[in-house]
């Protein structure tokens, strides 16, 4: 990674954190309630069950193991490791009730159980669909990376501590430099919390190449600097749902067309689709995202091995070189 105009996460005067360009993150509460009284948009089924799939295998020498659990949760395996899970939920509800909030449309694509022995969890920030305490405590992960102040959520809730990341900030997890990376999004788990934590994604980077996790993030030029300074990416794992209504959604999570241009942006040879199909958090459809995404990558002339949606609990072997 060169030198270049990155930097730490800025804090407004009240000691919250912001955005990568310097707003405030988030919703006000006007919009949050016009965007409540619109309603809850195309209904989702209850539960879909999808086809078993293998467990994964170890890759090949410069390859990865990229298998989808569902929503944010990757099992990031590498030859020689390490291995790595990323914002695991397991549970039925992201929520901070087990009776209320939104509720898994489908299993996750690998049973707990069938984790292999794990490096490390990387944590992207505190939303309740990517920090799931019942998961975390089932996990027992050896290590814990995420960004700064989060780890008072793990620790009040009886976890050990975890490595908190600015961003831009380094560590090394086996042979894999990781770096947390800017995000637009925001943080928050209770009313009076919002902002007091930082959110962002992951680079990871092994001889052989690098792997971008990019997080909940909404469109911006953020994007284009991780490209400058992280990239290239061999593999990219970028969000392509939880965006209508787009007026509101546009300012924390992108559209399959923004994630088309995000791919670009960050200078990603193989995009992974990821947040969507799992819990129905917006208005959109549960099948909406990749049939946007379709539309969106035909238009921009990319062929479909380029921007990938993979199965729920598929892996995908895909190569870290040129």
């Amino acid at each position: 990674m060169r030198p270049g105009a990155r930097h730490g996460a800025r804090q407004g005067p009240d000691g919250r954190f912001l955005n990568p360009d310097g707003g405030v993150a988030g919703n006000s509460l006007r919009e949050v309630w016009r965007m409540m009284r619109e309603g809850g948009g195309t209904p989702w089924p209850r539960h879909l069950d999808d086809p078993a799939e293998d467990p994964p295998a170890e890759p090949p020498p410069g390859h990865a193991a990229i298998t989808f659990i569902g929503h944010a949760t990757f099992l990031i395996g590498l030859h020689g490791g390490p291995t790595l899970l990323t914002d695991p939920i397991w549970s039925e509800r992201c929520s901070p009730f087990s009776f209320l909030g939104p509720r898994r449309a489908r299993a996750p694509g690998l049973r707990l159980e069938a984790l292999p022995p794990l490096d490390a969890v990387l944590l992207s920030h505190n939303h309740y669909d990517h920090l799931d305490v019942p998961t975390l405590r089932a996990l027992e992960a050896p290590r814990i990376v995420t960004g700064l102040g989060n780890s008072r959520i793990l620790t009040r809730n009886g976890l050990p501590e975890a490595e908190e990341l600015d961003w831009w900030g380094e560590t090394t997890v086996g042979r894999a430099t990781v770096t947390y990376l800017p995000a637009r999004h925001f943080s928050a788990r209770a009313i009076g919390d919002r902002g007091r934590s930082l959110w962002g994604g992951f680079a990871i980077r092994v001889t052989e190449g690098a792997i971008l996790f990019a997080g909940d993030t909404a469109h911006g030029g953020h994007l284009a600097e991780i490209g400058a300074e992280a990239g290239p990416f061999a593999i990219g794992l970028i969000p392509i749902g939880a965006y209508e209504p787009n007026w509101f959604m546009r300012v924390v999570h992108m559209n399959p067309e923004e994630a088309v241009r995000a791919r670009a942006e960050t200078r990603t040879r193989t995009a992974v689709a990821m947040h969507f199909g799992t819990f129905k958090l917006t208005q959109e459809g549960i099948d909406e995202p990749p049939r946007a995404l379709a539309e969106a990558r035909a238009a921009a002339g990319l062929p479909a091995g380029d921007f990938v949606v993979p199965r729920f609990g598929q892996t995908l072997m895909l190569p870290l070189g040129s």
